[in-house]
């Protein structure tokens, strides 16, 4: 079999533990054994078996001389598990095919390391730039210590995520909102300012996804001045977890109603207009989160322009069109020229029904 067919497969198995596997790596591991695929496993969720050993496990004696094919380096300390280098030594494997080395700490060409000096053959490099892709959160994660900062907005053709009277629901149909939804479920945080969870009293769980979600993502409310209430859907701990993070300036009776509610919050700098939204994105990074999906609203989305905080922008484009009175979707201050323009490279582009997604990420 050769190395980009089964690497291909490694890639397939590490996607469907996208959802799992945080705040770990999702990593897919295949075993080849004379042309045919022997063994092959995704990393399960925390506490449970890796990649490596999952194919293992499934492999048995067939392991013993074949090639492993793992997207992300295997790992060489003792976390919640064994280091998955050793378990590729134990299991007699002669040949290891890493697709890119692991940036933490712990890791960073240790595993490699490991295998070379038992003997085994490594090759590193396989599908390398796919492989960046889909682990990008994680990479992210892992070398600036922030969340990945993923801006989802749903838009009209001229760019307007509200009509003049203020409504915003639905400017998108029903496939681009059940897309959303699974969005979400590949988060570990959704955010919302302070206006939006005022105007919309959102839920922010992920619902009607396939495979249901075995735990929501954490919802984030961004209140500088403790102006939302501890009411509604946002503050039903039976619902999932919410975070609020606020500055000195919110009221003391405001913030422990939100604690008396089940909310955890944290206090961050104050910015000009609301939190420092670069010790948000870190504070998140701590709290385990790899992805964080920022839902809005249009001021929060821009304030995260404005910052260049902003590694993806996920744009859900509805064929209709509101008029220059309607709310941008992303207002951005200080564009003057088109020398000026924000640029983003299209990574994707997907029909849903009559919407578009569009995949972006900034040119930097």
């Amino acid at each position: 079999m050769r190395d980009d067919l089964a690497m291909e497969r490694a890639r397939q198995l590490g996607e469907s533990a996208r959802r799992v596997a945080p705040p770990n790596p999702w990593v897919g591991c295949v075993i080849v054994r004379d042309g045919e695929i022997v063994g092959e496993g995704s990393t399960q969720a925390p506490g449970h078996a890796h990649a490596e050993v999952a194919a293992l496990t499934a492999a048995g004696d067939r392991a013993r001389g074949a090639t492993a094919y793992v997207t992300l380096e295997p790992c060489s300390h003792h976390g919640r598990t064994p280091p998955c280098a050793d378990a590729l030594v134990a299991a007699g494997v002669a040949r290891v095919v890493v697709g890119i080395t692991d940036p933490d700490e712990r890791v960073s060409g240790a595993g490699v390391a490991r295998l070379h000096s038992a003997g085994v053959a490594v090759e590193a490099g396989v599908a390398a730039d796919g492989i960046t892709r889909d682990l990008a959160p994680y990479l992210h994660h892992r070398r600036t210590g922030r969340a990945f900062c993923v801006v989802k907005t749903a838009t009209t053709l001229d760019g307007r995520s509200a009509a003049a009277d203020g409504t915003s629901q639905w400017i998108t149909g029903p496939a681009a909102r059940a897309d959303a939804h699974a969005l979400r479920a590949e988060s570990q945080a959704v955010v919302v300012g302070a206006g939006t969870a005022i105007r919309d009293l959102p839920s922010l769980t992920a619902r009607n996804v396939e495979p249901p979600v075995a735990q929501q993502p954490l919802r984030v409310l961004l209140d500088a001045r403790g102006r939302v209430a501890a009411v509604g859907p946002l503050f039903d701990a039976e619902l999932a977890p919410t975070l609020v993070i606020t500055t000195e300036g919110a009221a003391p009776d405001t913030v422990d109603d939100w604690r008396h509610a089940g909310a955890k919050v944290e206090v961050v700098d104050a910015a000009p207009g609301g939190v420092d939204l670069g010790q948000v994105l870190t504070l998140l990074g701590r709290y385990g989160v790899l992805q964080a999906m920022v839902e809005g609203g249009a001021t929060l989305h821009g304030a995260l322009l404005e910052a260049q905080l902003v590694d993806r922008v996920v744009a859900y484009v509805a064929p209709a069109l509101l008029g220059p009175e309607g709310a941008p979707a992303l207002p951005l201050a200080g564009v003057m020229t088109l020398a000026d323009a924000r640029r983003f490279t299209v990574t994707s582009v997907a029909q849903l029904a009559d919407d578009v997604r569009l995949d972006l990420e900034p040119v930097r």
